[in-house]
């Protein structure tokens, strides 16, 4: 079996592809079982967010065509279409990716903390789909022990940078008089938690929380004096909104260009500072044609974020060597499972060799041969049918003057002292 990692993110794909390719957590179970069905996998998980969509596969064949069209298939766009804009990693490489992945190293912030809670939701997902096997059980708990190493043993998370403090950096530029202003907070997910936690240490005048479960609502509000609404009464309050800012993992667009139109009529074109975090987007992307209204995504905010990075790049080195050797360590645990099926074989074979031999040392016993003359046969047998192999490869190799085999055997064997090994 071979390892692979193949996916899109924020530097490879533009949002309009990205949104395309997403798997709505809802649908993660049947995703992961059509993979494993028709993409020629053993086994699977699939870690699906804002900036990226990724398959981590186990392959029968090595063959990662299959997945790629399995991926293009599963969302009805053509594999020469998606091909561009994709990455594949193999093996150590693939190793390599997901502990940079989970470290924050391959985010658009450098360092954010979020990814890691991702990674742990994708591979609870898949292994309540029983999609998990030992290569992928295990590539996840190493990652995470990895990313929390990474955490501790550098300073890579100190900053507060993320896309959400982007947004709200943006915001404060936009706005000089916060807590003047009222945001609406469309969602109520990790992203828009940060965006309220940093909307309330900023003094923001008020806090709207709209959200499909109007508990989860609640709860968010609650936390920052906040006020809770359902997505249905949008409408209704989305002209006293100064700012809105949306994240939420609905398919389809939560604010149509018809509605933000009427409610800039009842702003009298006060100016609206929006912010799309969402993939699919939230936002219908014509709003940004309006006179009064600022809208950015997520792809809008590299600039910003770009100019907090500063204090991480020492960070991210040292996280970088951390993980090199978090690479090798790994790969020494999967070539030594190569070795298993070989040690498993090799041990087979050698007990039924004495339990053949031990038989027939019984039989004639039975018969009333000798004890001394039946244990002399026992060890014979056994001397000549576990040497047979390695003295047959000695012949060969020296006969076709094969000096690596006949090395590797000696070595084997261990008979360069001229001893005979325990």
């Amino acid at each position: 079996m071979s390892l692979l990692a193949l996916g899109l993110n924020h530097q490879t794909a533009p949002v309009g592809v990205r949104e395309r390719v997403t798997f709505a957590p809802d649908r993660l179970y049947p995703a992961l079982r059509d993979l494993r069905e028709r993409g020629g996998v053993y086994e699977a998980a699939i870690l699906s967010t804002c900036n990226r969509t990724e398959l981590y596969c186990g392959l029968k064949d090595g063959d990662s065509q299959r997945v790629v069209k399995w991926l293009g298939d599963y969302h009805t766009l053509p594999a020469a279409d998606l091909r561009p804009y994709l990455y594949q990693h193999a093996e150590g490489r693939a190793v390599r990716h997901i502990l940079r992945v989970a470290s924050g190293l391959d985010s658009m912030v450098l360092g954010e903390p979020q990814i890691l809670g991702q990674v742990k939701r994708a591979y609870q997902a898949a292994s309540r789909a029983g999609a998990l096997g030992t290569l992928l059980e295990r590539l996840f708990q190493h990652t995470f022990s990895v990313a929390k190493q990474v955490r501790t043993d550098t300073h890579i998370g100190a900053s507060p940078v993320s896309v959400a403090f982007a947004a709200v950096s943006l915001a404060k530029q936009i706005f000089a008089d916060l807590p003047r202003r009222t945001a609406l907070l469309i969602g109520a997910g990790d992203t828009i938690e940060l965006v309220a936690r940093h909307l309330h240490e900023s003094g923001i005048g008020r806090l709207v929380v709209a959200n499909r479960t109007l508990e989860r609502a609640h709860a968010l509000a609650a936390s920052f004096a906040g006020y809770a609404i359902a997505l249905e009464e949008i409408p209704l309050h989305l002209g006293e909104a100064d700012m809105v800012i949306a994240s939420t993992a609905n398919p389809g667009l939560m604010l149509e260009a018809a509605l933000v139109r009427r409610c800039l009529k009842q702003r009298r074109h006060q100016p609206m500072f929006m912010v799309d975090l969402a993939v699919p987007r939230d936002i219908d992307p014509t709003v940004s044609d309006m006179d009064d209204v600022y809208l950015y995504t997520v792809d809008d905010l590299k600039d910003i974020i770009q100019e907090n990075l500063r204090s991480r790049q020492a960070a991210a080195r040292q996280a970088e060597e951390i993980i090199d050797s978090q690479v090798e360590r790994f790969m020494a645990w999967l070539r030594a499972q190569d070795s298993v099926d070989s040690i498993r074989a090799l041990r087979q074979r050698a007990e039924a060799a004495r339990d053949e031999a031990l038989a027939r040392a019984r039989r004639q016993l039975a018969q009333g041969q000798d004890p001394a003359e039946a244990l002399n046969f026992l060890a014979n047998t056994l001397t000549n049918k576990l040497i047979h192999p390695p003295c047959a490869g000695l012949r060969e190799a020296a006969a076709q003057g094969d000096l690596e085999m006949l090395t590797l055997i000696q070595n084997l064997y261990r008979l360069h002292d001229g001893k005979p090994h325990p």
